[in-house]
């Protein structure tokens, strides 16, 4: 069974950075494209970015493109999300999920998921 862990979540104030870590365990973390997707109240889970399997290529969002950096540590099965320049409008619950596929921006094309970490940025 294949388990994503997310954590770094928190308060920040608009202008400020965090970093978030998920911990993928149960699988073979080299073989899942890797995909950061957030979640603000009363709307619909949205994509943020993805990473390929070797971390070589990524794709973002228009709305987080040149902010936020997806990387990866396979021998740590751990993919990451530096968030700089935070906004109010990046106030979300983030979440990781992993694809054994092709990279996809779609929430319906991944079959694992964490549980989510709150990410609230203060204006």
């Amino acid at each position: 069974q294949v388990q994503l862990v997310e954590s770094g979540g928190g308060l920040v104030q608009a202008g400020g950075s965090l970093r978030l870590s998920c911990a993928v365990s149960g699988g073979t973390f080299g073989n899942y494209f890797m995909g950061w997707f957030r979640q603000a109240p009363g709307k619909e889970r949205e994509f943020v970015g993805r990473i390929t399997l070797g971390g070589r290529n990524t794709d973002y969002s228009d709305s987080v493109k040149g902010r936020f950096t997806i990387s990866r540590v396979n021998a740590e099965n751990t993919v990451y999300l530096q968030m700089n320049s935070l906004k109010p409008e990046d106030t979300a619950v983030y979440y990781c999920a992993a694809r054994s596929g092709w990279g996809s921006r779609q929430v319906n094309d991944y079959q694992y998921w964490g549980q989510g970490t709150q990410v609230t940025v203060s204006s």
